[in-house]
């Protein structure tokens, strides 16, 4: 193990050093590092890429609407707080994602390349086929004739006393709480049959229905809170993606050797090679689900607004495709992998920024939260039992004067 960190550490300070040229081979994990053979290839390959790196964060976004519309509905009837990243996972996230990267990488210098991916596989499995039938779940639904009757189910495993027992019902814990419908049922079966289709043959095009699913869901569930929020993680990442793609070949050798659908994926050769063809250029889902979630608490913004254009998430929108373009175009002058978050990261952060000021709308912007936090009860109470103090001793106060004329008039009348 200690020889790998002195191979990072040196890679560190070669890379450091070296120019940003290199030749073909030099490998990319935000987009591919192989020149594809045909100008058409290219253009239809990283046409294609970023078309399935726009979809996911358009629609992911229109999803979390509401995703967070149904968060704060059952806020307001349970009490239960919804899940958003806060500013200190924002912080921890860089840091725990390069412990993630660093551990993969000595996992595969160290372990089978080949055992590691199974066990990778299996997981990424299980999580392509809810992932998919979470997303397919409406477009099916809408596809089901009437004849078909949606019977609704309920799956749960509790833990605790049972029901009439002397303990209160507060006290069960449900481990398994799931809701579902015989439409969900055909969901599943599709998503089962394209994930099964993925383990077998690892094709593309499955790779990139599980990708992009996982995307979608990615983009809608995962909520920052505020602005504040998303631009420390924005720029967490920024550093994080430049020094681990520049700095060494840590997430090069990853994204070689991780056979898992976290990447989106178009063949350069397809014109030649039809279906099977080999030589693919790549694009990571982190670089579309991390801009993604700030684009769509932009979104949400707009909504808080009502106001009728959504200028705010149309204009991210449009700078992430400019920083997606400019990300491929510079990859391919310097022929070195590029982090895609260089570009991106600046363009998602300063068009929001910029178009506040100019509107005025920097105060509302920086103000936004999701779910706005609320005071302990504690406090509440605290605030509440001052106030009435207060009423009462002005009242208290008010009245004086006419309780003391009273009892003057009092002790007149009995003399």
């Amino acid at each position: 193990m200690a020889e790998v960190v002195e191979e990072v550490i040196a890679q560190i300070q070669e890379n450091l050093t070296a120019t940003v040229t290199e030749g073909e081979d030099g490998g990319a994990t935000n987009a591919t590092g192989k020149i594809p053979s045909t100008p058409e290839g290219m253009a239809l390959a990283y046409g294609t890429l970023v078309v399935m790196a726009l979809l996911p964060i358009f629609f992911g976004s229109i999803r979390s609407v509401k995703h967070h519309k149904e968060q704060s509905t059952a806020f307001a009837k349970t009490g239960e707080k919804p899940d958003t990243m806060s500013s200190k996972d924002a912080m921890m996230f860089p840091i725990m994602a390069s412990c993630a990267l660093f551990g993969l990488y000595m996992f595969f210098k160290i372990f089978s390349k080949e055992n590691i991916n199974y066990l990778l596989t299996g997981y990424f499995f299980f999580l392509g086929v809810m992932a998919l039938s979470h997303l397919l779940s409406p477009v099916i639904s809408s596809l089901i004739p009437a004849s078909i009757p949606k019977i609704p189910y309920h799956l749960s495993f509790i833990q605790g006393p049972p029901e009439g027992g002397e303990k209160k019902s507060k006290e069960k814990k449900y481990l398994i709480d799931y809701r579902f419908t015989t439409h969900d049922v055909v969901c599943f079966i599709v998503a089962l049959v394209i994930s099964v289709w993925y383990l077998i043959q690892k094709h593309w095009i499955a790779n990139n229905l599980l990708g992009l699913s996982f995307a979608v869901n990615g983009v809608e569930l995962l909520h920052l809170n505020n602005i504040a929020t998303g631009c420390i993680l924005l720029c967490g990442l920024f550093v994080y993606d430049i020094f681990w793609v520049f700095g060494t070949n840590v997430m090069v050798t990853v994204a070689k050797s991780f056979e898992a659908p976290i990447k989106i994926v178009f063949p350069q050769d397809l014109m030649t090679n039809g279906l099977s063809a080999s030589n693919f250029a790549v694009l990571g889902l982190g670089d579309i689900v991390i801009p993604g979630i700030f684009i769509a608490l932009l979104l949400r913004f707009d909504n808080s607004l009502k106001r009728k254009s959504k200028t705010y998430f149309y204009a991210t929108f449009i700078a992430y495709f400019i920083g997606l373009l400019a990300t491929i175009f510079v990859m391919h002058v310097f022929k070195h992998a590029q982090p895609a978050l260089l570009y991106l990261v600046p363009a998602c952060l300063g068009t929001p920024l910029l178009l506040a000021v100019l509107k005025g709308d920097l105060k509302k912007l920086l103000a936004y939260e999701d779910h706005p936090e609320e005071k302990p009860k504690a406090a509440k109470n605290t605030n509440e039992k001052a106030k009435s103090k207060n009423t009462n001793d002005s009242e208290e106060k008010s009245t004086a004067p006419a309780k003391k004329e009273t009892k003057k008039k009092e002790a007149k009348k009995a003399k």
